[in-house]
């Protein structure tokens, strides 16, 4: 029998996108060159990767009222039941309802961006978009009526290349992800060099909850 040992396959494929996000970052010298080699880079894994039900693309997130968010890098939507507000010439208005997670794309997971941390600045970004009012109606399947699917959260996360972090890296991540409040809470990151984490917030979990999504999701 054939066999293919699943563990390598990612250890491969990892090194794939070690070697080709670390050939951009060294060898794209211009600044706004270089973040749109990375954040493309990440939306092609996720795009060949990711079910095709889920969409992948860097836009800007609106809701019915015209309220916009700040340009995201990633944004990983539906657009099946979702349509699009406005695509032009690679610029897109993607309705808050269809968002399911927003990404900050850097080249290290340290850094900053005037005086605030990476962490810090995709916590802002990723609250862009959770303070958008969202809608939720119900839906015709095989010729029935469902109900209005209860509002959950957007996932926010950073995918970064490395860490140059050099003493308690996990230490002083973690205390970067605890100094985010309210909307800016990182639910997940990928460093590609170093590791990955998720973040688990106690309260946040609640999909039956129809009436107090707003506060419960400010307040957990």
């Amino acid at each position: 029998m054939n066999h293919v040992e699943l563990s390598a396959l990612f250890r491969g494929m990892q090194g794939q996108m070690q070697s080709q996000l670390s050939t951009n970052r060294e060898f794209i010298h211009h600044p706004g060159s270089k973040g749109d080699a990375l954040e493309n880079a990440w939306i092609e894994w996720l795009q060949n990767y990711l079910p095709n039900r889920y969409s992948v693309d860097k836009a800007i997130v609106i809701d019915y009222q015209g309220n916009t968010s700040d340009q995201i890098d990633i944004v990983i939507y539906d657009n099946w039941f979702t349509p699009f507000i406005f695509n032009q010439n690679g610029f897109k208005y993607i309705p808050a309802e269809g968002v399911y997670a927003v990404f900050e794309v850097k080249p290290d997971i340290q850094g900053t961006v005037g005086d605030i941390n990476y962490i810090q600045y995709a916590g802002q970004k990723i609250a862009s978009v959770r303070r958008l009012d969202r809608t939720s109606t119900s839906m015709i399947n095989s010729g029935q009526k469902l109900s209005a699917r209860p509002l959950t959260k957007i996932i926010g996360g950073i995918l970064t290349t490395t860490n140059s972090f050099t003493h308690n890296n996990n230490d002083t991540i973690d205390k970067h992800i605890k100094s985010l409040t309210d909307l800016e809470g990182i639910d997940l990151g990928c460093i590609v060099d170093y590791g990955s984490f998720f973040v688990q917030y106690d309260g946040e979990e609640d999909v039956n909850e129809k009436v107090n999504f707003k506060k419960r999701i400010h307040d957990y």
